[in-house]
């Protein structure tokens, strides 16, 4: 870490550059923390560097580098606080890309939800009706060739999928119903 400090010192582009992508990550996750905006977060992350490049003569070589650059960048969100207190269009991007942020989040944890509910309805159907959903809906098999495989008639494998799709509608309009 002291040669990428001294040959930073120098202005070595290449030091920089190497700077960047040690610590760019690690900035951008801890700054994404305190703002979801994720143009907001490269606009500071630059920021940081550009900070870190105009200062480079006066960077010490047995200073911790990653809690400077983690101290200019939590400043520079600060910072960004500060200004959307005053700015009220500022305030509203915050404000919607928090609540973007979230409701991506609660819509990713309901369709988990979903999904586990469908799966507990697909496990508690026969054997039989289990299978032929499987080769109908996850298999892509057509009624006939399920037919062939499982030796029975179409019209049989027809009547088991509709009632496999019963079962399935009843047991999640239960779940819905009970939450």
């Amino acid at each position: 870490m002291a040669q990428l400090i001294t040959a930073l010192q120098k202005g070595d582009v290449t030091a920089f550059d190497q700077l960047y992508f040690e610590y760019a990550p690690h900035l951008y996750n801890r700054i994404f923390k305190l703002i979801k905006s994720p143009e907001i977060v490269e606009e500071i992350l630059q920021e940081v560097f550009l900070k870190i490049w105009n200062m480079r003569a006066q960077l010490e070589v047995d200073r911790g580098l990653k809690t400077l650059l983690c101290r200019i960048s939590d400043n520079l969100a600060i910072d960004h606080f500060r200004k959307a207190s005053r700015d009220k269009a500022l305030q509203e991007e915050l404000w919607s890309s928090s609540i973007g942020f979230y409701l991506h989040t609660e819509e990713s944890i309901f369709d988990k939800e979903k999904q586990r509910i469908l799966n507990e309805a697909i496990q508690l159907l026969s054997p039989k009706r289990k299978e032929i959903l499987t080769l109908c809906n996850i298999e892509n098999k057509s009624y006939k060739e399920v037919a062939k495989m499982l030796g029975i008639s179409v019209n049989t494998v027809s009547n088991q999928l509709v009632s496999a799709m019963k079962d399935i509608k009843n047991y999640i309009q239960s779940k819905y119903e009970g939450a």
